[in-house]
């Protein structure tokens, strides 16, 4: 049986934003690098391909009831990286507030520093605040910041291939230290950038660091089907997320790319113990630090209800539903994850937003260690899945516990690596390095 590959997010205190007021967790723990350290040496032994951290350039107003994405992702992971040896490093960046220049710069040299586990993920930003840290009167709307993240990806992945394979020739006896003709300028002039190129540096041994993309919106699909390697996403229901992996692969085959080059990491919050009896006695203490009536109000706006209509316990039906996703939603891909669960049955905002993590939009999957192994399974040979983005619902228990519990039934029964199958991210997760010819598609999903 081939197995999947998998990721940890490192959010603190978890995906249940409001964990930090459990007596057992230090709410000052996402700014404390001894507390991440440890959690990516705990990664590492269970051989997980690489950890995961949000990230977004602006204070959100989440602070006041909970920790924000705190330390520079870049900053934190490179530390990560620097005391690993094989773990990959998976890195927020916006596309919206970036140079590509100074990007692709950044994450080549990222690449050749870690041996080939580097990996950034695209993001653009949808938070308004950011306009006013970057000098800007207002934030671009969702179209615009789709045209500019694509001009961007194709800026980025056109200076990391600037650099032919044999340009260095560091011959001693002539002098010839580079041949000048096989290092390329891409001399760019778009709607939003204008790049010279070529980089200072040749390619790091992938070739490219690995491209993760996370967008649900049509932007965001397009950008998946022409240049990620993997898609992160999110899915409440198994139907959607079969319907998903297949679009994506059909778009990439469609832009002449090979369906098996990009990856599906489907995110899923999990929260294991020892048995399924404390499990469920950790999941009513979550329960209990939700402010369920913000969370509420949230989660209808972003369906597109009235404000006021449906309290917590007001079940909503598919009929309820405006026809389409609101434009001003935060999230398309949540959007459609959680209207793909009420079309099987009514649902009331609290279990939404229970089922959604507190509100993460990701399925909560709460069980021992054999249930959350069974699970996973299960997903996976659907065919929803390449993998699972596993994001703890209390990190500070919920890492360790499926890393030391769950992995090693996967393992057991092959589903995952018991050792690091490849030294480079690419090769773990089965992805061509670039110049290397791969065959035409001999199917592609209907």
């Amino acid at each position: 049986m081939t197995g999947f590959h998998l990721n940890l997010s490192l959010m603190t205190p978890g995906h249940f934003r409001h964990a930090w007021r459990l007596p057992h967790v230090d709410p000052l723990a996402y700014l404390n690098i001894d507390y991440f350290q440890r959690l990516a040496r705990i990664a590492e032994d269970a051989k997980i391909d690489a950890v995961f951290l949000g990230d977004g350039p602006a204070l959100r107003g989440e602070i006041e009831e909970a920790p924000g994405t705190g330390l520079d992702p870049l900053v934190l992971l490179g530390n990560l990286a620097a005391i690993t040896t094989n773990l990959g490093v998976v890195i927020t960046s916006s596309t919206t507030y970036n140079s590509p220049y100074n990007l692709a710069r950044r994450f080549q040299a990222l690449d050749h520093v870690t041996k080939g586990r580097a990996a950034v993920n695209m993001v653009t930003t949808g938070t308004p605040a950011a306009a006013a840290n970057f000098g800007l009167t207002e934030h671009p709307d969702k179209e615009t910041r789709y045209r500019r993240a694509y001009e961007f990806l194709d800026v980025v992945t056109r200076l990391w291939d600037g650099w032919e394979r044999d340009a260095i020739t560091a011959d001693k006896e002539s002098g010839r230290y580079a041949d000048l003709s096989r290092i390329h300028q891409i001399d760019h002039e778009g709607e939003f950038f204008s790049v010279a190129g070529p980089l200072p540096v040749k390619a790091g041994p992938q070739g490219r660091p690995v491209v993760v993309q996370a967008g649900g919106s049509e932007g965001g699909l397009t950008l998946a089907g022409d240049f990620a390697d993997v898609v992160f996403t999110v899915a409440q229901t198994q139907a959607k997320a079969v319907a998903f992996r297949n679009d994506i692969r059909r778009r990439a085959a469609a832009a002449g790319r090979h369906p098996d080059d990009v990856k599906i990491s489907l995110g899923v919050v999990v929260l294991v113990a020892a048995t399924e009896e404390e499990a469920r006695r950790r999941e009513q203490e979550l329960y209990a630090t939700l402010p369920i009536e913000r969370l509420t109000a949230v989660l209808t706006q972003n369906l597109g209800l009235p404000d006021g209509k449906f309290g917590p316990e007001d079940p909503i039906t598919a009929d309820d539903l405006p026809d389409t996703i609101p434009s001003g939603t935060f999230s398309a891909g949540f959007g459609v994850s959680t209207r793909a669960l009420i079309a099987e049955g009514p649902r009331t905002p609290r279990e939404l937003v229970q089922r959604g993590a507190g509100g993460s939009g990701h399925r909560l999957l709460v069980g021992s260690a054999g249930q959350v192994a069974d699970d996973l399974q299960s997903w996976f040979e659907a065919g929803t899945a390449d993998g699972f983005t596993v994001m703890p619902a209390d990190t500070a228990v919920d890492l360790e516990n499926f890393s030391k519990l769950v992995v090693p039934i996967l393992q057991e029964r092959g589903l995952f690596q018991k050792e690091y199958s490849h030294p480079t991210l690419r090769g773990r997760f089965g992805l061509p390095f670039p110049n290397q010819p791969r065959p035409v598609a001999d199917e592609v999903p209907a």
